[in-house]
């Protein structure tokens, strides 16, 4: 098994690099077949939403990303712990416009593990009805 870092993804995603979007492309083919078996973590996902979203470089739009990043996340080969929460988060993230991807982990997490208080400043948080914000 080897890890994949958010480049890969973003070079396949966006296609700025044929050369390495081919490749990227062919890995997550092995992938998809069982072929090979890769790892990430939340940070990679993370990476690539916010580079996928930043209005300085390719500015797309949440529900475009989600739909990039959906069927990779649902990739057979792609071994991810609680992949059903990424899942869960990038719904938030288009649910809520004014969640970043980061807070909708967050939401998400709660969600997983039945956890109803958050203790946080950031009241972008209030607007989810399944969160209680706190202040310490």
């Amino acid at each position: 098994m080897r890890f994949l870092d958010a480049n890969i993804l973003l070079r396949y995603l966006t296609r700025d690099d044929v050369v390495k979007a081919d490749a990227c492309y062919a890995l997550l083919q092995r992938v998809r077949f069982g072929q090979e078996e890769i790892t990430t973590c939340e940070a990679v996902i993370a990476e690539v939403v916010y580079v996928l979203s930043s209005p300085a470089i390719y500015r797309i739009g949440r529900e475009d990303i989600r739909a990039r990043l959906l069927p990779i996340l649902a990739l057979p080969g792609l071994k991810l712990p609680h992949k059903r929460t990424y899942l869960q988060a990038l719904e938030l993230y288009v649910a809520h416009p004014r969640l970043d991807f980061e807070d909708a982990l967050i939401v998400a997490h709660m969600e997983r593990q039945h956890i109803g208080a958050l203790l946080s400043y950031d009241r972008d948080f209030d607007r989810i009805s399944t969160v209680i914000r706190q202040e310490p």
